[in-house]
């Protein structure tokens, strides 16, 4: 079998080709997905603080705003679901913005964006935000070098300001192993349910996994500040990965009745900060 013959999507055997090894791919550090009955305890017992939190900012008046970046499939979507499944959806909304209409190709770059930014006491979950610049607008030659470069030179006085203005600004970059991305995209393309997931672009990005690893580590690099640093979470294991994602936010926010004990520790195998952390 040839190396394009491993990477058809429309090959039906893909899926028994990598399967054994997608979970341990990109140096995924269990050889084993965290149990059903045990994510669903910690889950639900996190929600529960989650609705505290967000109880709590409504009286502060406190903004929070988190991204959520990664490659294609890894599993941003999914974690933010689990993040908004309980709270009070006036108060807490998912920002998943199209490509830019004539109007907004004309603005400043990041203007839409800051339409989507939360007001007091309200959460703003962007699932893919403005980091499209430094990652899948370079790789599929949707905006220039030089664009690309003034971006990362940009965003982080960008977000200084967010953090001054008083803005809980949190980052997170879901990596994955090439198999792992492999086997979800075939998963998507031979489930009907799943399959409105899967676009054109995420199957170009099958063969472009290099070109987004090197955008990646450029990205990292240059917007990884003490200010605003970003949090990796190792996603091969998507339930390991939400509850990461839940608990990192939990630990570094403030707020009233917070059950320390439920809330626990963030997993130093899976959660890490900055490029190092993450080698894929």
């Amino acid at each position: 079998m040839t190396a394009s013959d491993k990477f058809d999507l429309m090959n039906p055997d893909l899926h028994e080709i990598i399967k054994d090894n997608a979970l341990s791919s990109g140096d995924y550090p269990y050889d084993k997905r965290m149990s059903r009955k045990t994510y669903d305890h910690e889950l639900l017992e996190l929600q529960y603080e989650l609705l505290k939190l967000q109880t709590h900012i409504r009286k502060t008046g406190d903004r929070i705003a988190i991204l959520f970046e990664g490659r294609d499939a890894a599993g941003k979507g999914s974690t933010i679901k689990r993040f908004m499944e309980h709270l009070n959806p006036r108060h807490a909304k998912i920002v998943a913005l199209s490509k830019p209409t004539e109007t907004e190709q004309g603005q400043w770059y990041f203007q839409r964006y800051i339409d989507n930014l939360p007001t007091a006491g309200d959460m703003s979950l962007f699932d893919r935000s403005w980091y499209n610049r430094a990652g899948v607008e370079p790789v599929m030659g949707f905006c220039t070098p030089e664009q690309n470069q003034t971006f990362l030179k940009e965003a982080p006085a960008f977000e200084k300001m967010l953090v001054r203005d008083g803005i809980h600004l949190v980052k997170f970059w879901l990596t994955i192993g090439r198999e792992m991305q492999l086997k979800r995209f075939h998963d998507r393309q031979h489930n009907r349910l799943k399959r409105w997931k899967i676009s054109p672009i995420d199957l170009k990005a099958v063969d472009k996994w290099d070109d987004y690893s090197k955008a990646k580590a450029d990205m990292l690099a240059a917007t990884h500040t003490d200010e605003t640093p970003w949090t990796v979470i190792r996603a091969n294991d998507k339930r390991r990965a939400r509850l990461n994602a839940i608990r990192h936010v939990l630990v570094n926010l403030d707020y009233a009745e917070k059950d320390e004990s439920v809330v626990g520790q963030t997993d130093p195998k899976i959660l890490g900060q900055g490029p190092d952390f993450d080698q894929t």
